[in-house]
């Protein structure tokens, strides 16, 4: 079994309240005149567009209400938020299965357009402070391939996806470091991009090995396999 990550240990969690405010900030992203206005236009992810991508990072919210809804796996072997990336192929290559599902899963979510998309992202997010606290610190959930996770392990992968994809559409709408209009355009807590980092080194363990990584680190001139490219 995996062991808990610190500070899952309660049902309103310090993770699941890091969770909470860090997904309040992509909430209030989407809600940006900016998105809405470049809604149709290209993102800085190839292949999306800026719609494509904002309704990619709610779904980092609306995936939790589902997972949330659907039954309890029964239990067995569980993974943490490093072995679920980790376990991931073919995110270097655009035109893999992976890819393409995660394009056509975003295209058909950025259907309502952004109004609808955002209501439907910000009414999601009020509902789980309290389903958050009616869940037990074992609470587990059916991730993707169906591995199973305790939510706040893969809430912890949520937190990277909101952090990353957030970044990634800011710099979409013009919104990036350095923007005028970006300034009150609020950054994610300081705790929730160092989660997301632990996360993603763990991940590029996992699937590297140490020695890798390491070198990835201190010697980039010979990494050999990018090991710190984790998605």
């Amino acid at each position: 079994m995996t062991t808990q990550h610190p500070g899952t240990a309660g049902p309103l969690s310090a993770l699941r309240s890091l969770y909470l405010a860090t997904a309040g900030v992509a909430a209030d992203l989407l809600e940006r005149h900016e998105v809405a206005q470049r809604w149709n236009e290209p993102s800085i992810l190839d292949r999306m567009t800026v719609g494509d991508l904002a309704a990619h990072l709610g779904r980092s919210v609306l995936l939790v209400a589902a997972f949330l809804d659907a039954t309890p796996p029964p239990g067995g072997r569980t993974i943490g938020a490093e072995e679920y990336f980790g376990a991931f192929t073919g995110l270097d290559d655009l035109d893999s299965d992976i890819n393409g599902g995660i394009r056509a899963r975003a295209h058909e979510d950025a259907s309502p357009g952004p109004d609808g998309v955002a209501v439907r992202v910000r009414t999601c997010l009020d509902t789980l402070p309290a389903r958050f606290e009616a869940e037990p610190a074992d609470r587990l959930v059916s991730a993707y391939g169906g591995q199973v996770m305790l939510l706040d392990e893969f809430l912890r992968t949520r937190l990277v996806e909101l952090c990353v994809h957030g970044e990634d559409l800011e710099l979409s709408v013009g919104l990036g470091p350095g923007v005028d209009a970006a300034d009150d355009v609020a950054d994610p807590p300081d705790d929730a991009l160092a989660e997301a980092v632990a996360v993603l080194v763990g991940a590029a363990r996992h699937r590297h090995g140490d020695a890798a990584v390491l070198r990835a680190l201190s010697r980039r001139e010979r990494d050999a396999v990018d090991a710190l490219r984790s998605i």
